[in-house]
């Protein structure tokens, strides 16, 4: 009997292309998402000034930051920054901690998940008990000691965040890889001799690329908002890198009577958010074989 996952492999990446064209949440989840990168990749030429430029006219004669205008698109900050110059590099930080962490995440959590559904017995049991009581420990809680303990800095942060984040992704991964292993082409491999490897990474591993590819893109949501309150907390990016976090934290005493300087990067990481989670929602219905041909 043909495996009905590996029928007509040519034509499923069009297939679901084109059902998630469809979907207008995605696509402007997607919108979003290509301007947060064209943003931070073309930070450099779109940025009217320096990130850490500190103008002599960027403040009143008060000391108080500026309103949006026509020169200061979204204001100065409490230092005379542009604001606007800061969101763009913000938005790098964000999404180099983003992709980089839970894709560090993904991979801790593939292995083990995989590792642990495939062998199983006291190899299994080991790490899932051991998933578990990283499951047990409050996300936030273990991320501010974790970068407490090292130096804050963009790529510390990237590891404290992945460290903390790989446990969802084990758990999904190793109740489909538990599924995977009973089935009969698997069963066939074994009897005609196939090594554990090319099993796993042959056979296993690409019917689990859809799960690794909804997990990924919702896993960068989840990230970016761990990153800003990280920030925020004091414990994660250092000033002067730009982090949407760092900026809400630098300028939260100015939030009554200067609200841009915490509305507009605090805006920026829930749309950010929302776009990764809006098309990772889309990738879902697109790549679950129970939703074929319902729409």
């Amino acid at each position: 009997m043909t495996d009905v996952t590996a029928a007509d492999p040519a034509r499923r990446p069009a297939s679901a292309l084109r059902r998630l064209i469809r979907r207008r949440l995605a696509l402007l989840g997607a919108v979003l998402i290509v301007l947060a990168v064209a943003g931070a990749v073309l930070a450099p030429w779109i940025a009217p000034f320096a990130p850490d430029e500190q103008l002599f006219d960027g403040l009143t004669l008060e000391g108080a930051p500026l309103p949006p205008d026509g020169r200061f698109l979204f204001g100065t900050d409490l230092l005379g920054r542009d604001l606007f110059t800061r969101i763009l590099y913000g938005a790098r930080t964000s999404l180099i901690i983003g992709i980089v962490a839970n894709g560090m995440a993904l991979v801790i959590g593939t292995l083990v998940g995989i590792t642990a559904g495939y062998f199983r017995g006291w190899i299994g049991a080991v790490l899932m008990r051991f998933t578990d009581l990283m499951m047990a420990f409050p996300a936030l809680l273990l991320a501010i000691c974790l970068a407490a303990i090292f130096q804050p800095s963009l790529w510390i942060v990237a590891m404290v965040i992945a460290l903390v984040n790989w446990v969802q992704a084990a758990r999904v991964i190793y109740t489909e890889t538990t599924s995977l292993a009973e089935r009969d082409f698997i069963a066939a491999e074994r009897t005609l001799g196939a090594g554990t490897g090319r099993i796993l990474f042959l056979h296993i591993l690409p019917h689990l690329v859809p799960t690794i590819i909804v997990w990924g893109t919702l896993g960068i949501s989840t990230t970016v908002l761990l990153e800003a309150t990280l920030s925020f907390l004091g414990v994660g990016v250092q000033p002067p890198t730009p982090s949407w976090g760092n900026i809400i934290f630098e300028n939260q005493t100015w939030f009554q009577t200067a609200p841009w300087l915490v509305f507009i990067p605090g805006a920026a990481i829930i749309l950010l958010a929302l776009a990764f989670n809006l098309v990772g929602d889309a990738l879902r219905e697109v790549l679950d074989p129970t939703q074929r041909g319902r729409d």
